[in-house]
C-alpha cells in the first residue's frame, strides 16, 4: 500500500538544531536575541525595507499595524472577504467598520477596479492579500491610496520572497505583515514579521512591541532609564525561535527553487486536464513572479470538487478547501453582508481546492497526485 500524502510537511534545512543549541548554549533564549537580530537584517536586506521586526505571528504584526494607525470606531479598513479571519480580527479588535471586497476571477486577489466606489472619509487603509504569494495590482492600489489619503498594509502572509515588476512583495504599501507558520514556505512552527517601508513607523513600532515602553532606546544606550510611553503590547518572539528560522533562510534560494519546480509540474501535468474540465489553474500577471506557496484548482463545481477531495482521500492523498467568505460568516452578517454581496468571492470559495505542496515533496509523490486526478471521471 502507498504512503499517505498529506497536505503540509514543515521542511527543516538541517541547521535549526545547531543554531538552536547555540542560542541556549549562550543563555540568551528570550527576546531580541543575536538569531533575530540576524533573521530581521537578513529579511530587511532582501525585501529592500528600511527595518523589519520579528513577532509573534503574523496575526500579531497585524494588530502592529492597526496601532500604528491609531485606527479607533468609526474608521474604515478595506480588505478582500476572501482571507484569513485574522486578517479582519486585526482591525475588528480596534472597533474599525470592515468593508469587505470582491476579488477578480483570475488571481483571486482583491479587485482593485472596485476599490475606488468603496472609499470614504472615514476609509483608513487598504488591505491587499497577495493570494498564493502571486501580487495584486500594486500600481494600481497604492496610486488609489496616495490620491485618497489612505495607507496601504500588505497582508504578504503567502508572499515572502515574490515579486511585483521586480520589487519584492512586502516593500510596496507602508506596513507589511509576513507569516512563519508551518504551513509557509519558511517556518518556525510559529512566527510572524512587520514589515515597515515607511521609515515614518519605525520609531513607534519599536516602542508598541515592547509594550509600549522606549526599552529599545534604552539597551540601545540613547536614554538612562526606560518608561511607559503609549498603548502598546507584547509581540516579542523568544530567541528559540528565531534560529529555526535563520537556518531556513539561509537556504532561501535552494527552497524557493524546489518549490517553483513542484508549482510548474502541477501546472504542466495539469494543463491540458483541466481545459478539457473547466477547471482553472492558478493565473500568474506578467509583472508577478509568485512565491510558489500553494497550487490550487478552481473546480466547475462544489460537487465536483466534492468528487476531487474524496478520490484524492480514498488514494491516501489529503487534498484541502480554503478560506470560506468572511463576510458570510456569523461575524459578517453582523456587520451587515448577505449572500450575493460578493458573488465571486463566493463561487471561488466554494470551488476551490488546494492540492498537496510542500519542500520536500518527492517527484514521484507528486505524479501520484497528478495521476489521480488525471483518473477522474468526466466532471
Amino acid at each position: 500500500m502507498s504512503e499517505s500524502i498529506p497536505f503540509n510537511r514543515p521542511h527543516l534545512g538541517g541547521s535549526e538544531l545547531t543554531y538552536a543549541r547555540q542560542a541556549i548554549e549562550g543563555l540568551k533564549i528570550s527576546s531580541n536575541g543575536d538569531f533575530t537580530r540576524r533573521c530581521e537584517e537578513l529579511l530587511a536586506d532582501a525585501l529592500e525595507v528600511p527595518r523589519v521586526m520579528l513577532t509573534t505571528s503574523c496575526t500579531s504584526a497585524l494588530e502592529m499595524t492597526a496601532l500604528l494607525l491609531d485606527l479607533r470606531p468609526g474608521d474604515e479598513v478595506v480588505m478582500p472577504s476572501f482571507t484569513f479571519v485574522s486578517t479582519a480580527n486585526a482591525y475588528r479588535l480596534r472597533g474599525v467598520k470592515l468593508v469587505f471586497v470582491d476579488i477578480r476571477p483570475d488571481t483571486l486577489n482583491l479587485d482593485e477596479t472596485a476599490l475606488e466606489a468603496l472609499l470614504t472619509p472615514a476609509s483608513r487603509a487598504i488591505v491587499p492579500v497577495h493570494y498564493g504569494g502571486i501580487a495584486c495590482a500594486m500600481d494600481e492600489i497604492c496610486s488609489l491610496a496616495r490620491a485618497r489619503g489612505v495607507r496601504v498594509i500588505e497582508d504578504n502572509a503567502h508572499g515572502l520572497f515574490a515579486r511585483y515588476k521586480g520589487r519584492p512583495l512586502g516593500s510596496l504599501g507602508d506596513l507589511a505583515a509576513q507569516s512563519f507558520h508551518d504551513t509557509k514556505n519558511f517556518s518556525c512552527g510559529e512566527g510572524g514579521a512587520l514589515v515597515i517601508g515607511n521609515p515614518e513607523f519605525i520609531e513607534r513600532a519599536e516602542i508598541i512591541r515592547e509594550m509600549g515602553t522606549d526599552r529599545s532606546r534604552f539597551f540601545r544606550g540613547e536614554i538612562d532609564k526606560y518608561t511607559w510611553v503609549e498603548v502598546g503590547t507584547n509581540c516579542l518572539p523568544s530567541d528559540l525561535l528565531a534560529p529555526v528560522l535563520f537556518a531556513q533562510l539561509e537556504e532561501r534560494e535552494s527552497v524557493q527553487r524546489a518549490r517553483r519546480a513542484i508549482w510548474d509540474r502541477y501546472a504542466t501535468g495539469l494543463a491540458d486536464w483541466a481545459q478539457s474540465n473547466g477547471a482553472r489553474l492558478p493565473h500568474v500577471p506578467d509583472a508577478c513572479e509568485h512565491s510558489a506557496h500553494l497550487f490550487h484548482l478552481v473546480m466547475p463545481s462544489e460537487a465536483s470538487r466534492r468528487a476531487l477531495i474524496e478520490q484524492l482521500r480514498a488514494n491516501d492523498i489529503q487534498a484541502v478547501f480554503h478560506f470560506q467568505p468572511l463576510h458570510l460568516s456569523a461575524v459578517g452578517r453582523a456587520l451587515g453582508y448577505a449572500p450575493g454581496d460578493l458573488p465571486i468571492t463566493e463561487e471561488v470559495a466554494g470551488r476551490l481546492v488546494r492540492l498537496p505542496f510542500y519542500t520536500d515533496l518527492a517527484e514521484a509523490e507528486q505524479e501520484r497526485v497528478i495521476g489521480e486526478i488525471l483518473q477522474l471521471e468526466p466532471l
